[in-house]
This record gives structure tokens, C-alpha cells and sequence, in this order.
């Protein structure tokens, strides 16, 4: 694409299409319109320039923030450059994208800044600093101009650079960037964090001035944090006097002119407190010996910032940092002195812990009108800070040094509070909310998601509690009273469930079947997160702690109740209530089988209407797992039963393809799999007429498709394989297309592997007779420009198998035929010294099969010059049987996982109840691989007497020979 005035105005023109609110223009099926426009032009040259000129001179506002957002995503989908897939963004455009895109951002107003900013900082994560070397000085050098616009632009620009020093693992090459990094930023950043700051007294009047200093200052403390998370530089040890004298008086400051009147939106001085308390708690954590000089005075500014602080939500990322930091604080042994008097005790329970334990209105208008939010944070612990988690890890810091009087001051506080709630419940019902909290954040001494609590707290009697204060709300006879107060029950059995007896689970799960009625979502939604947890509950013998029996009674009103939560007002698409529906099946196995017709079609409805605009992960993943189940359970029952299910899938599956649902196609693949394996002989005609599209190269262009897709190829070749060399002869070729495909990549070879050794395995051999050489060829080919360890074994597993399917000779014949000698060669570059490195029991008997063949039906082997590696041939197969395996991989050996690979593709889930049964294909012929090579060993040497015996007693060494030994005695065998 030329960089001119007409195709600047196409791509005006399609842009402005993709903000269409008609999907029909917007995303059209067949048509070539705006997105999949733009989808077909994004590997041209000169496009990304294009958007960045667009963004930079178009006269319309919408269009610059269109293109702009536009430009961010084509960046994160194709920047990264990876192994055996074409580059997607031509060099001479990276070089001018570098080259142009920060001062275009720093000139830009702040929304299109921020785009641009995250642009900058996915192609910082790729080429920084090696392939970005002047990234750094660029930015640096700005902090000169004194315009504050461009100021923050760089700020904000490497805050999303350096962020991801916060989590990544420690290595030299990190290491190393951070140096760079730091070299050139941290001086400049403390001379502008001490400008910035005598600018804040300079314009203490000025209100717009303020408020672009403030950002600024939040953007620096940011930058602080990810700068010294890794480890304390030397620069800002000696420059922490700086730092934590100005932190310690911004953290006090109090100007009128940045508050604000919003009570739910936090204002830049709450932001920057926040920040800060994050900032110090890092220092009380990690470098508490430089910092100990500073913490007594951050300890009393923090302490009145959490007495003085309102009730607001406001605050409330500031009051959990604050809190965050004193339980950092109270853990470590060094602070415990600070902590240790009665009074400072009861005083945090009482000003600090107690008031931000309690249910606000804030907290009940996110209860009844946002739950989803509510539920992620409370269930899920996301990010977003809570004042209630936070006084929680409180409470569980103090105890690790206070228990004994912390638990005493509490209980009394319970006691009041539950007193408070007996007098009028309707009206206190708040009062035993935050007595069950109180109590649930005193007794969690260690929790874990898969577990629930691990550790409690020896002085809470949890039980008693829970029949005395949780049973009695979750018994009340309407299901939709006081719904807090059942959510709260709800999740003391959840998080409890290791603790409380097995006989009170049992009382507990027809409540919380009932409770799935309830009108509250955060109810519902609880109690089928709830029996989740409880069936996955571990008993003895690994077996589940509730059994299909014990829930016997409770099957058909849990199904149903469970599929009515479906439909209830903001739960059509709630994951936890269809993960709940998952495993229900899984414990519940055949008790299901009579209600499967009317839950597949449920199911199946809920597909279809999902499939119109998939846009929650988790919940589609239970779906189709669910399905499979039903599958699973119904057709082992009963193996035609198949039939009506594929009646029922079908025409959604067909939908779903023509569609191109691309987050489903994976998922159908699978399902189709497993149907498509529980048919016993012939592949029914729907499957064969679907077989030409699977080949279609666009499907395999998704590296989601490709594990799916090989497997479902593997189900047709297992299942009919004369019928495709018969009647879809002709497609054997495409078939081989795709193999070559996979093959020629490093992240997908052994796919290509799976598929190539289903064709050898299962394709008459006539069918694919004029194609084999060619195959040898590609690999022989792929082995010499790229040879990884990974490829080796999936190219000695399949030459194994070869000869297991075609005979050693063969075997032997084709190798000499590419060229000659080259089966010896291949036996001693390859196979002897690399067969140890195979894995997996089914491999190594493939490998140990198609050896003992090579070994004693190969006549070349006893008579040519081949016979002198017949020996080290035999001790390598012994070694494969008794050796420990080999997993030694070459250090510059990396191999990039689907989940790498860049941009947003529909990653591949595999769903864990389509999983196809490991298939052995010499498991027929062979059950033991050693006692198979004794007797192979003794008809040979009945076919040439003396000759074995005399090779084996000179060359074998004598450890493998007396393992051998061992072989023929288990065989009842001797050598002649």
C-alpha cells in the first residue's frame, strides 16, 4: 500500500465502518467489509504508517482515536517476531515506526497518548534495549522541555515499560536491563521528583496547575515502585533521604484545592497516598534494615491517615494500602516491639480493624446492582483492593505474633455484635455480617483456592459457630430474606469445608440446592460455587469425600435447579453455576443418564444462543465440558446412543463452522472427536462430507485449530481409513499437505508427527505406496536445517513405527533408496545414540518393537556392512529398557508454546473430558517389549546358529548381557 492521499481515504472509510453499531457492515459473514477489510491489508507495507498519518493529520476526532486504538492492536497482534512463522511487519516499517511513534505520542492529546504509550511499551517488551538502544535517551531527554503534556507522555510511557519489572522472574538478562535503565533514568527521575515537588509549593494556589503535577508525581512514585521491586539499587539507597523525606510530607500534605466532591471516584491526592503507602510497605518488606530509620515516622503518618480517613469509597484504595502496609509491617520480627502493648493492640482493632470490617451502602449497592464485580472480588481476591480484605490480612498479621490477645479482644467484639443482631434482626442484620467476617478473618491462617482453609486458628470452635450461628439463616424458611446474610453462610461453608465435619456437609448441600433458586445473583451464584468445591472434596483412597449414593436422593432437584439458575435475570451466562453443572456429571456419572435428554437439549440451546456472540471464556469452556460428559457417561452406557447426540449437536456445530465462531471452532473439533471415536467400525456419511473442509489451509492458519484438528484427522483415519483411500482418494494429498505444514514448524512438528503416524498406521498401504519417499525426503530435509530435540523424538518414534507396520526391511530399502548407505547412517546418528531420549511407555515400546525388528528380521543387518553396528544397536535397545531417560535439552533449544505465540488468537483449551484414551499401536501384537526381543533373539538364532551367541559374547559389554540373560530366562528361551 502506497503511503498516498487515496488510500488514506479508504482506510478513513473502512474505519468509520468498524465503529458501525450493525454488525452486518461491521463484521459481515461473506462480504469484504470493514473488519475483515482491514484484516486482509494489515500484512501490506506501508499500512501501520498509513494509520500512524491517519492519527496524526485526519481533521475528524473520532477517526485519530479509531485509528490510533486501531494501530495498538495490529502492534500487540504482529510485533513479536516468531521462529518459522513469517515476519508480519516489514523491516523498513519497524525502523520508521520506531523512529516516528514517540514524538508522535508526546504531540498527541491524552487519549490517543495512551494508545500510542501501550504501542510503545509492546515494542519495548520485544526490541528494548537491543534492537531500541536510544529508546531511553529519546524519552529522557524530554523531561528538559518543561511542557508537563509531554512530561507525563514519557512518564506514563515508562511506567508501561518498566512495570513488568514487578513480576518477572530474576535473570541475568533482567538484571542487566535494569542496570541500563536505571544508568540513564534514576538521576533524571529524582531531579524531576524534587523540580516537580518544589513546583507543587511554587503553585500551591493554582488548582489546573496541581492537577497536572499531582498526575505527575503519581506516575514518578509508580515508576519508584518498579524500579526497586527486584532488588535495592545502590542509586536510590544513597539517594533514599530524597525519596522518603518528600514521600513522608506528600504522604501529610492536605491542600484543599485536591479534594475532591466525587464520593465513589478517587481524587490525584488520594491516588498519590496510596501509592506511597505501597511504596513504603515494599521498603518494610524487603529492605527493612536501610529502611528502619524512616518507618517509625511512616508508621505514625500512615496510623493518622487511617484514624482520619472517611467511610467513602473514595478512599478505599488508600485505606487497603494503608492497612496493607501496617499487616507488612506487624509480620516481620524486627517491628514486633511497635506492636506489642495492650492498648496499641486494641486500639487498631478497634479504629482500624472493626470500622473497615463493616457492610456499607457502597458495598450493598455493589451486592444488588453489580455482582459480578462484587463476586470477583470477594470470591476471587481480585486486584482491586478491598478495606475488608485488607483489615483481614491485618487481622491474620497481628496473630502470627499476637494471637492469644488479638483472638480475645475480638471474641468480644463477635459477642457484641451477634448480641446486637438477636435484638432486631431486620434492622442489625449488618452487626452478624461483620461478626461471621470478623470471625472467618481470625480463624484463616493459610487458605488456598483448591482447598479453602488449610491452617485455622486452634482458639475458634469453627463447628459450633457454624451450627449455631451459619445453619439457622441458611434453614430459614424464604430463600430470598436477608441475602447477605446467606451469602455470608454460603461462603463460611466454602471456605471452611476442610474443618467442619463431613455430617454437616452433608446437612448442608439440600440448603444450598435450594439456595440456587434464590432472586440474589450473588446468592445463586455462591451456592453453585459452593457444592462445586464440596464434590471436589478429597476422601480416603483419593476418592471423592461425597459420593454419587450420598447425593442419590438430591439428583433431580439439583439438575433442575441447576439449569433454572440458568435463566434467572443476570446469570444466563454464569460460570460458576455451569462449572457446578460440570461437576455434578463428573460425581454423579450414570445417576444423570435418565435426565440427559432434556439437559442436552438445554445444553445445546445455551449453545446456540452463546455462539451469537461468545464473550465469556470460562463459562463456554464448562459448557462444552459438560457436553463431552454427558457424551461420555450416556455412551458408555450405551454406544448407540451416539447417534442422538450428534442429531442434537449438529446443526449448531454446522452454524458454529459456517459462522466462523473462531472462539468455538476448537471446542467442535473436540466434541467431534469424541463423537466421532465411540463409533465402533464405518464413518457415517456426516463426517465424510465435512472431511474436504478440514483441509482447508485457513483453518490451519490459527494455531488453536491445529491440536483439535489433528486429533479429529486421527479419529477419521482410525475409524475409516479405507473409506478415505476409496472414496476420498483424491484428498490423501491435502491430507499430506497439512503434515508437511506442521512439520515445517518447531512449535507444531509433533503434531505433524500424530497425523503422519495415524496415516501409517491405519491407511492401506497401496493408498499411500507413492507418496512415502517424498515423506522421508521432508524429514530428512527438516533434520538438517533444524534439528531439535523434540523432532528426534517424535522421528524415532515414527521410524519404529514404520517398521513395526512395514518390516524392517522396507524400513531398510527406503532409507538406501533416498541414498545410498543411508540407512546406516541413520542407525548411527540417530537411533543409537538419541533413542534414550524418547518418553512416554506407549513411545518406548514402539521404539523397542521397531528395534528388535530391525535387530532380527532385517537380513542386511547379519551380512553386510550394517552387521557391525548390529551390536551397539542391541545394547542402546537394552540401555532404552533399563537406563533412566535421557531429558537433557540443548541450552539454545526453546520451543514456543501455543500460549506464546503473539497476538489474539483463540488459544487451544483442551477440554479435560474430551480426552482421547492413550492408543498402543503394537499393544496387540506385543505385551512385553523385553521378553519379545528374547524371542526374536531365539529365532534368529535358530535361522543361523552359533553366529548370535559368538557376537554377543565378544562385543556385548557384560552389565547389557547380563540383562539380556535376564530377558530369556523370563521368556523360557535360549540362543543357539
Amino acid at each position: 500500500m502506497e503511503l498516498s492521499d487515496a488510500n488514506l481515504q479508504t482506510l478513513t472509510e473502512y474505519l468509520k465502518k468498524t465503529l458501525d453499531p450493525d454488525p452486518a457492515i461491521r463484521r459481515p459473514v461473506y462480504s469484504l467489509t470493514a473488519e475483515k477489510f482491514l484484516e486482509s491489508v494489515e500484512g501490506s507495507q506501508n499500512y501501520p504508517l498509513l494509520l500512524l498519518t491517519l492519527l496524526e493529520k485526519s481533521q475528524e476526532n473520532v477517526i485519530k482515536v479509531c485509528a490510533s486504538v486501531t494501530f495498538k492492536n495490529y502492534i500487540k497482534r504482529n510485533w513479536r517476531i516468531v521462529e518459522d512463522e513469517p515476519n508480519k511487519i516489514c523491516e523498513s516499517d519497524r525502523i520508521a515506526i520506531k523512529a516516528n511513534i514517540v514524538p508522535l505520542m508526546l504531540s498527541s492529546p491524552e487519549q490517543i497518548q495512551k494508545q500510542l504509550s501501550d504501542a510503545i511499551s509492546i515494542i519495548g517488551r520485544e526490541d528494548f534495549p537491543q534492537k531500541w538502544p536510544d529508546l531511553l535517551t529519546e524519552m529522557v531527554n524530554r523531561f528538559q522541555s518543561g511542557d508537563f503534556h509531554v512530561i507525563n507522555g514519557v512518564l506514563r510511557t515508562a511506567h508501561s515499560l518498566f512495570k513488568r519489572y514487578r513480576h518477572e522472574f530474576k535473570s541475568n538478562e533482567l538484571w542487566t536491563e535494569i542496570k541500563l535503565v536505571l544508568d540513564a533514568f534514576a538521576l533524571p527521575l529524582t531531579n524531576l521528583f524534587k523540580a516537580t515537588i518544589e513546583l507543587c509549593s511554587t503553585h500551591a494556589n493554582d488548582a489546573s496547575a496541581l492537577k497536572v503535577l499531582f498526575s505527575s508525581l503519581i506516575l514518578i512514585a509508580k515508576l519508584f515502585y518498579s524500579l526497586n521491586f527486584q532488588d535495592l539499587p545502590e542509586f536510590f539507597e544513597d539517594n533514599m533521604e530524597t525519596w522518603m523525606t518528600n514521600f513522608h510530607s506528600l504522604l501529610t500534605l492536605d491542600n484543599k484545592l485536591l479534594q475532591t466532591d466525587d464520593e465513589e471516584e478517587a481524587g490525584l491526592l488520594e491516588l498519590l497516598k496510596s501509592q506511597i503507602c505501597d511504596n513504603a510497605a515494599l521498603y518494610a518488606q524487603k529492605y527493612d534494615e536501610e529502611f528502619q530509620p524512616y518507618l517509625p515516622r511512616f508508621v505514625t503518618a500512615i496510623w493518622n491517615l487511617l484514624v482520619t480517613t472517611g467511610q467513602e469509597v473514595k478512599y478505599d484504595l488508600l485505606v487497603s494500602n494503608a492497612i496493607q502496609f501496617l499487616a507488612s509491617v506487624c509480620e516481620r520480627p524486627h517491628y514486633k516491639h511497635l506492636f506489642e502493648d495492650q492498648n496499641t493492640l486494641t486500639s487498631i482493632c478497634e479504629k482500624v480493624i472493626v470500622p473497615n470490617m463493616e457492610f456499607r451502602a457502597a458495598d450493598e449497592e455493589a451486592f444488588e446492582d453489580n455482582s459480578e464485580e462484587y463476586i470477583r472480588r470477594d470470591l476471587e481476591g481480585s486486584d482491586i483492593d478491598t478495606r475488608r480484605r485488607a483489615a483481614c490480612d491485618l487481622v491474620r498479621g497481628l496473630c502470627k505474633f499476637f494471637e492469644g490477645p488479638v483472638t480475645g479482644i475480638f471474641s468480644g467484639y463477635v459477642n457484641s455484635m451477634l448480641q446486637e443482631y438477636a435484638k432486631n434482626p431486620s434492622v442489625n442484620w449488618k452487626h452478624k455480617d461483620a461478626a461471621i467476617y470478623l470471625v472467618t478473618s481470625l480463624a484463616s491462617k493459610a487458605q488456598t483456592q483448591k482447598h479453602g482453609i488449610t491452617q485455622a486458628n486452634e482458639l475458634v470452635n469453627l463447628t459450633e459457630f457454624f451450627v449455631n450461628h451459619i445453619q439457622p439463616d441458611l434453614k430459614s424458611a424464604t430463600v430470598n430474606e436477608f441475602p447477605v446474610l446467606k451469602a455470608d453462610g454460603i461462603k463460611y461453608i466454602m471456605i471452611f469445608r476442610n474443618q467442619v465435619p463431613k455430617e454437616q456437609l452433608l446437612v448442608s448441600i439440600p440448603l444450598l440446592i435450594n439456595h440456587l433458586q434464590a432472586e440474589s445473583i450473588v446468592v445463586h451464584t455462591y451456592a453453585a460455587h459452593a457444592l462445586e468445591r464440596l464434590f471436589t472434596m478429597r476422601g480416603t483412597n483419593n476418592a471423592t469425600l461425597i459420593t454419587a449414593a450420598e447425593m442419590a436422593p438430591f439428583v433431580e432437584v439439583l439438575l433442575t435447579n441447576l439449569f433454572k439458575a440458568l435463566t434467572l435475570p443476570g446469570s444466563s451466562e454464569n460460570e460458576y453455576i455451569m462449572k457446578a453443572i460440570m461437576r455434578s456429571f463428573s460425581l454423579l456419572q450414570e445417576s444423570i443418564i435418565p435426565y440427559i435428554p432434556s439437559v442436552i437439549t438445554q445444553l445445546t440451546q445455551k449453545l446456540l444462543a452463546v455462539s451469537k456472540n461468545p464473550s465469556k471464556p470460562h463459562f463456554n469452556h464448562y459448557m462444552f465440558e459438560s457436553i463431552c460428559l454427558s457424551i461420555r457417561i450416556t455412551c458408555k452406557a450405551n454406544p448407540e446412543a451416539v447417534g442422538s447426540f450428534e442429531e442434537a449437536l449438529f446443526l449448531v456445530f454446522t452454524e458454529i463452522l459456517q459462522n466462523d465462531v473462531q472462539e468455538f471452532i476448537p471446542y467442535v473439533f473436540q466434541v467431534m472427536s469424541l463423537l466421532l471415536e465411540m463409533h465402533k467400525n464405518e464413518i457415517p456419511s456426516s463426517y465424510m462430507a465435512l472431511f474436504p473442509h478440514l483441509l482447508q489451509p485457513v483453518l490451519w492458519e490459527r494455531t488453536g485449530n491445529i491440536p483439535p484438528l489433528v486429533r479429529l484427522l486421527q479419529a477419521y483415519l482410525e475409524r475409516g481409513a479405507s473409506t478415505i483411500a476409496s472414496a476420498a482418494a483424491d484428498k490423501i494429498p491435502g491430507l499430506l499437505g497439512v503434515f508437511q505444514k506442521l512439520i515445517a514448524s518447531k512449535a507444531n512438528d509433533h503434531q505433524g508427527f500424530y497425523l503422519l503416524n495415524s496415516i501409517i498406521e491405519h491407511m492401506p498401504p497401496e493408498s499411500v505406496d507413492q507418496y512415502r519417499k517424498q515423506i522421508f525426503i521432508l524429514l530428512f530435509q527438516r533434520l538438517q536445517n533444524s534439528k531439535t530435540t523434540k523432532f528426534i523424538k517424535s522421528f524415532l518414534v515414527f521410524i519404529n513405527l514404520y517398521c513395526v507396520r512395514y518390516g524392517a526391511l522396507a524400513l531398510q530399502e527406503i532409507f538406501d533408496s533416498i541414498q545410498p548407505k543411508m540407512f546406516g547412517m541413520v542407525l548411527e546418528k540417530i537411533i543409537i545414540p538419541e533413542i534414550q531420549k524418547v518418553s512416554g511407555q506407549v513411545e518406548k515400546k514402539i521404539c523397542a518393537v521397531g528395534i528388535t525388528k530391525i535387530l532380527t528380521e532385517c537380513p542386511p543387518m547379519m551380512d553386510t556392512e550394517y552387521t557391525k553396528l548390529w551390536i551397539p544397536l542391541l545394547q542402546a535397545l537394552i540401555g532404552l529398557f533399563e537406563l533412566p531417560e535421557d531429558d537433557t535439552i540443548p541450552d539454545e533449544e526453546h520451543f514456543i508454546d501455543i500460549e506464546d505465540t503473539p497476538g489474539y488468537q483463540t488459544a487451544f483449551s483442551q477440554l479435560a473430558f474430551a480426552g482421547k484414551k492413550e492408543h498402543d499401536p503394537v499393544g496387540q501384537m506385543v505385551n512385553n517389549p523385553r521378553i519379545h526381543l528374547a524371542q526374536s533373539l531365539h529365532k534368529l538364532s535358530t535361522a543361523c546358529p552359533g553366529r548370535v551367541l559368538s557376537m554377543l559374547s565378544t562385543s556385548l559389554n557384560a552389565e547389557a548381557l547380563q540383562y539380556l540373560q535376564g530377558y530369556l530366562q523370563a521368556a523360557s528361551v535360549s540362543l543357539l
